[in-house]
């Protein structure tokens, strides 16, 4: 990931755009259907934020688990699975 970019940099980068997007589309006069499209973008990007929102999960449990053991100062064994 380039330097500077953090995993949610999408969103800000999105919100921006349809700001700058909805500024310049008033301005003009829009017209109902370019009004309706630019409703289906947002609606569109609040659908893609909602699957790729940050959820707290059973494996979240697990990871401070295990940071909590490792830091105890007895050896850990770690076993790393996938189901692929």
């Amino acid at each position: 990931m380039p330097s500077g970019l953090q995993p949610y940099s999408l969103i800000w980068i999105a919100a921006i755009l349809i700001i700058v997007v909805g500024v310049v589309l008033l301005r003009n006069r829009p017209r109902p259907v370019e009004i309706l499209a630019f409703a289906g973008v947002i609606v569109g990007l609040l659908a893609v934020y909602w699957v790729i929102r940050p959820v707290q999960n059973i494996l979240m449990d697990d990871a401070a688990e295990v940071q909590a053991m490792i830091g105890i100062g007895k050896p850990v064994l770690l076993e790393f699975q996938s189901p692929y």
